[in-house]
């Protein structure tokens, strides 16, 4: 029999430590007017639950959209909203829809904008790993290529939250580990359909990319973004473990099924120059837990800036810029996900900071979270009442949907 899982506690934990933390920012000593009362629970689905509250800062006020998945509940799972490749957008109700999910947010941040290297196409790629249905669809882009505030002392861009093989939701870190093997030897693998390559690399593209240019994957440094693009590349397209074309420069479009493209820059470019077409060649890569305690592998992930840990908020994060902002939030050991988008209209801009975030979730009762892509992009969706399509429950500050890459999508089957 089903099990069903009440959510009467979490309505009562999670409006007392809503008003705590609002309480909290807001400051009796700073004037502001009294944070408005948290909004009733909304069922969207057995297991899943929306509502919305407002967090009174100096600033203003936030309006926070809070969705709440219980992943006890029979039927309940969270999966990759994406529009098929990974260098592609699409707005997040599309994305949900298409999938057939019950809501969602929006999830990492992407390669939205290439200002720095003009003529460079930008191919919407989001900076972590991303992993769907225990499938790895990409890895981390180098540090220094990333996009968002700055990362806290100790993280990195393979951060990532998901679901493991047991259900349950958690924080991790996944590394690539890979190899191309040639006639001559192994060369290390250090990309798998990323945007920016590592400095000396070699990375491999296939279909899962999509249809943008790969030049991209060759401007930059490791740890500037905005470094000229490298004047060293070389690129191998590989169909059935043989070098059937090779090419100066990277290319573009759809890579077949069964096709992957080698593209490497300086070191990595040179080490591919010893190729010839008609030489066989393999391709072994996968995405690996890391971190003291890696635990089961991810079923599904996509990257994530941590802001909270074991209850703690993390060092070293900015908490000062207040902007609209997205985060995912773990609580019960796994068995809940709490998604949360902040409003972006014009009434509720003023934002929070990361700090203030990170309270906000360790108040709602997570003990680890994840800052996610704001802005623009901060939007959540949702099924309500016996609708067939979601509707975007928040107001994205751009006044529509943003195109995301992908986003965190709760699903109910039956």
């Amino acid at each position: 029999m089903p099990r069903r899982t009440s959510f009467r506690g979490a309505r009562t934990r999670t409006t007392v430590l809503v008003a705590l933390v609002v309480c909290a920012l807001s400051g009796a000593a700073s004037g502001a007017p009294p944070a408005a009362p948290a909004r009733a629970w909304t069922r969207v689905a057995e297991g899943v639950e929306y509502r919305t509250y407002d967090i009174t800062s100096g600033r203003g006020v936030a309006r926070a959209h809070l969705l709440a998945a219980d992943l006890s509940v029979a039927g309940v799972s969270v999966g990759l909203l994406y529009p098929g490749a990974v260098a592609a957008r699409s707005p997040l109700s599309t994305l949900a829809d298409a999938a057939g999910a019950t809501g969602g947010v929006n999830g990492d941040f992407f390669h939205m904008t290439e200002s720095q290297h003009p003529g460079v196409e930008a191919t919407g790629a989001a900076v972590g790993p991303v992993v769907a249905d225990g499938r790895d669809l990409k890895a981390a882009v180098p540090n220094g290529q990333r996009f968002g505030p700055a990362l806290p002392p100790g993280t990195n861009t393979r951060q990532v939250i998901g679901v493991d093989g047991t259900g349950r939701a958690r924080l991790g870190e996944l590394v690539l580990e890979g190899a191309v093997s040639t006639p001559t030897g192994e060369l290390p693998l250090k990309g798998h359909n990323q945007y920016a390559l590592p400095v000396g690399s070699v990375g491999v593209f296939d279909k899962d990319w999509g249809s943008p240019s790969r030049v991209r994957a060759t401007c930059g440094t490791d740890t500037q973004r905005g470094a000229p693009c490298s004047t060293e590349t070389y690129e191998v397209t590989v169909r059935g473990g043989k070098v059937v074309s090779v090419a100066d420069t990277p290319g573009g479009g759809a890579i077949a099924s069964g096709t992957e493209v080698l593209v490497g820059r300086e070191a990595g470019a040179r080490e591919l120059r010893k190729l010839a077409v008609g030489d066989a060649v393999g391709v072994r890569h996968e995405l690996v837990s890391a971190g003291p305690e890696p635990g089961a592998a991810f079923r599904f992930a996509v990257g994530g800036y941590p802001v909270l840990r074991d209850g703690v908020a993390l060092p070293g994060m900015d908490g000062v810029t207040a902007a609209v902002r997205t985060a995912a939030g773990i609580a019960d050991g796994g068995t809940r996900l709490l998604l949360l988008a902040l409003d972006g209209g014009a009434d509720f801009r003023s934002g929070l900071s990361v700090v203030e975030l990170a309270e906000v979730m360790r108040g709602l009762g997570a003990s680890d979270a994840v800052n996610l892509d704001g802005g623009g992009s901060s939007t959540l969706v949702a099924r309500v009442g016996e609708a067939q399509r979601v509707s975007v429950l928040n107001h994205p500050s751009g006044g529509f949907q943003r195109p995301v890459p992908n986003g965190i999508g709760v699903f109910v089957r039956a």
